[in-house]
């Protein structure tokens, strides 16, 4: 009988040959994969930002200005440095803003807040406000998907109500709150959790916090959310959100259901 050999020889791979890990983080890179984004079936509640986020946030600035010369708290040269503070702290609790550029005067401050939430609504009522591009029906779609959805924001309740009474959005969130209704501002955690308590969510992994500024982002993490958004829309840059913490970063609202796995775009 023949006896036949088998050549069993297989060609070692080079040390050039890109490894299987290397192939699929150069596949996930090619599609833009975010590994860290949660899968909507595991989020409750998604907490999102009023100004800046889902509202255009064209008169905060100016408002502000408006209340500093009405109320007197800021006058001449040092206008200009106080909104600086304002741009930078955007977010935050508005009368908390106001203390500050007030010193200890916890009169002058409340002045001022009165005097930002008269010049506010004024400028709402001659020039209308307005939704990100897409806002209410990213809200309608993640509800509809199963998620608990709430509105922030650093205005008092006064200014909130009459943003959502201009946009006709008096019943497309679970619940809206401001500082007034949960303790503290941004970027304590309170909004976050406060939301989680009203709605019921059974853990702070299973909530997603998403707004425009650092105080959002950090309330965010400071509340121990699952996973913090950060959009392009409204006060402070790429660079910034990331370093104050933020898992994620994008354009507008209107990517935050395929981030989350809702589209499959």
């Amino acid at each position: 009988m023949n006896s036949h050999t088998i050549d069993r020889t297989v060609d070692e791979p080079s040390s050039d040959d890109p490894s299987v890990d290397d192939l699929v983080a150069e596949l996930a890179d090619e599609l833009d994969l975010d590994d860290d984004a949660p899968d909507l079936a595991d989020i409750e509640l998604i907490v999102l930002d009023m100004a800046g986020t889902t509202v255009a946030d064209g008169g905060v600035v100016r408002a502000f200005a408006l209340a500093a010369e009405r109320s007197g708290i800021v006058t001449g040269d040092d206008l200009e440095a106080a909104l600086e503070y304002v741009r930078a702290t955007m977010g935050r609790s508005k009368i908390e803003v106001f203390r500050v550029l007030a010193g200890a005067d916890e009169d002058a401050a409340q002045r001022a807040n009165l005097a930002f939430e008269g010049a506010y609504a004024e400028l709402i009522a001659s020039e209308g406000v307005a939704e990100i591009a897409g806002a209410a029906d990213v809200i309608r779609e993640l509800r509809g998907a199963g998620a608990s959805v709430v509105l922030t924001t650093g205005f008092s309740p006064e200014t909130r109500t009459a943003i959502i009474d201009a946009l006709g959005w008096n019943d497309l969130a679970d619940a809206l709150l401001s500082p007034a209704d949960a303790g503290r501002g941004r970027p304590h955690p309170d909004l976050p959790l406060t939301a989680l308590l009203r709605t019921g969510a059974t853990a702070v992994d299973a909530m997603v916090v998403v707004g425009d500024t650092v105080s959002d982002v950090e309330s965010g993490v400071n509340a121990g959310a699952g996973f913090v958004v950060g959009v392009l829309s409204g006060a402070h840059e790429r660079d910034v959100l990331e370093a104050a913490g933020a898992d994620a970063v994008i354009d507008s609202i209107a990517e935050l259901p395929a981030l989350l796995g809702l589209r499959g775009e």
